[in-house]
């Protein structure tokens, strides 16, 4: 019997009393492990709720090792945000089980979960089906590259929302709206409010938020969780998460 808790539900008894969170992503390619614990160990003292690892391209063969060390330097939840099915460890409490379902590329929406399902079930990880959908940013991301998917229209936030309703209709438990690491443009705030008007599950929204004004944006819009991660490589990160953690507290 596992000893982790419940990620998942954790999420959705916060979610059910309009309670918001804040995530740090970790990318192993833009961080050493001691920079990680670092990182963690701030974010943690900030207040940060949970810390994400993953990345859309790791050239580090480190991966179960930098999660076991992030998880043995914090107590707050450490999830697994994989780009593909070889980024998985048994050291993480969950793992966001993504479906690219803005794309139509059949690896994204089923291939790597096929693969990944029996070492997923394996390592005893905990899966959360999340909706995760591309949204325009001014750039091409690594994740659209990557990904070889068009992200959503900025100015189509009905196709969003519309998205947003199939994956809760097929049983997804959160949708993740991204704009990609370091996208110069965030996920439009109309498009947050319609799809907050449309799904009843927690939305989560990345990408593009460098400031804790941009991050209060989005909150008020109807995003649930804000995640965080290109903003620690640049100058004064710490900082900025740690502005980022202190306004979202307000709605904890």
């Amino acid at each position: 019997m596992s000893t982790k808790k419940n990620i998942l539900n954790e999420i959705l008894k916060k979610f059910s009393k309009n309670k918001k969170s804040y995530w740090v992503l970790l990318d192993p390619d833009d961080f050493s492990i001691n920079e990680s614990k670092k990182i963690a160990k701030e974010s943690q003292k900030a207040g940060v709720d949970a810390l994400l690892i993953g990345g859309s391209l790791l050239h580090t063969n480190k991966f179960d090792e930098f999660v076991y060390s992030v998880k043995k330097s914090v107590n707050i939840p450490v999830i697994l945000f994989p780009g593909d099915a070889t980024q998985l460890s048994a050291h993480a409490d969950a793992l966001l089980y993504l479906s690219l379902i803005s794309g139509r590329n059949p690896v994204n929406l089923i291939s790597e979960h096929v693969k990944a399902a029996p070492l997923i079930k394996s390592l005893n990880i905990k899966p959360i089906s999340t909706a995760y959908m591309l949204v325009e940013s001014g750039t091409v991301t690594s994740v659209e590259f990557i990904s070889n998917t068009r992200p959503i229209p900025r100015n189509k936030p009905a196709i969003a929302a519309a998205h947003a309703l199939a994956a809760q209709y097929m049983g997804m438990k959160l949708v993740y709206l991204e704009a990609g690491s370091g996208a110069p443009l965030s996920v439009p705030i109309e498009m947050i409010k319609l799809v907050r008007k449309t799904v009843d599950i927690p939305i989560i929204v990345g990408g593009g938020i460098r400031d804790a004004e941009t991050a209060l944006e989005k909150i008020q819009a109807g995003a649930d969780i804000i995640v965080t991660g290109n903003i620690l490589k640049s100058k004064n990160g710490i900082n900025k998460m740690k502005e980022i953690a202190k306004e979202i507290k307000r709605f904890k």
